[in-house]
């Protein structure tokens, strides 16, 4: 009998990373499940919550400890990867951030919101998928996944038929600076929309291996990221994370393999 699959997760401990975890752990196929996290005390968090929600679960939890802005950090946790398990089934890049609220409120130059957003959402992404990609060519079923966003579509800045869309693309009024409300994500949009050119990267790059490729854009989720608020973003119509980490799940298991080398959402192909 063939065992488990090792499914790495980046950024498990919280947000959809965390849903994700969740979904797997929940699920009928047994996994062996990495949360990668940058702290081991808050990934042992995650564990010791999930243990407890879902006690006869048939996968396996266990911490990695990354941070994807120290190439160190990387290697410690591939080596670690390779040592306990040989192989890796599938690698969900899932760890990101946004920086655009520190820019607005002083704590960082519009310099280093960028290169903060760069180095975490694609450069640490790039890292790290390319030294794992040795474990994952050892599986027979090899999945690789990135997360992105539904602001990272070059033509979804031109829709002003959905509120979000609307909000996220309406041109504030003439005058500089800017009134402080209007919403700017500039260096995380742009940060996602790379990410989409990487997963198209990596789609070429070994589709003749047999890995299978997505950008994954999980929709409009209550998480803490940017620093709004989970209770905000739902009132202004953002769904639980559970919902992305179903789905998530989903891709894992097989329901969108027709789409591959493509950015997909619950019920959509996302424009790019």
């Amino acid at each position: 009998m063939a065992g488990k699959q090792v499914v790495l997760i980046t950024g498990g401990n919280t947000g959809i990373g965390y849903e994700t975890v969740k979904a797997l752990y929940q699920s009928s196929t047994a996994y062996d499940i990495l949360i990668g996290s940058r702290s081991i005390e808050k990934g042992n968090a995650a564990v010791s919550s999930l243990e407890k929600e879902s006690p006869n679960s048939s996968s396996t939890l266990s911490v990695v400890q990354v941070d994807l802005t120290s190439d160190e950090s990387i290697e410690r946790a591939v080596a670690v990867i390779k040592d306990q398990h040989g192989k890796l089934d599938v690698c969900i890049n899932n760890a990101g951030g946004s920086f655009d609220r520190e820019l607005q409120a002083g704590r960082l130059s519009i310099r280093e919101a960028f290169n903060a957003s760069w180095d975490l959402n694609v450069t640490g992404t790039q890292v790290l998928t390319t030294l794992v990609m040795p474990l994952l060519l050892k599986s027979s079923n090899a999945r690789l996944l990135f997360i992105t966003s539904g602001t990272s579509t070059l033509a979804g800045t031109e829709r002003f038929d959905h509120p979000t869309y609307a909000r996220l693309n309406a041109s504030p009024a003439a005058g500089w600076p800017k009134d402080e409300s209007t919403i700017q994500v500039v260096s995380y949009k742009s940060a996602k929309t790379g990410l989409n050119m990487l997963m198209r990267e990596w789609h070429k790059l070994t589709k003749n291996d047999g890995v299978k490729v997505w950008a994954i854009s999980p929709g409009f989720l209550a998480t803490g990221l940017g620093g709004v608020g989970a209770e905000t973003l739902k009132k202004m119509g953002a769904q639980d994370p559970e919902v992305g980490g179903i789905f998530i799940r989903d891709v894992v298991q097989g329901m969108r393999d027709d789409d591959q080398g493509k950015v997909v959402g619950p019920s959509v192909v996302q424009p790019w």
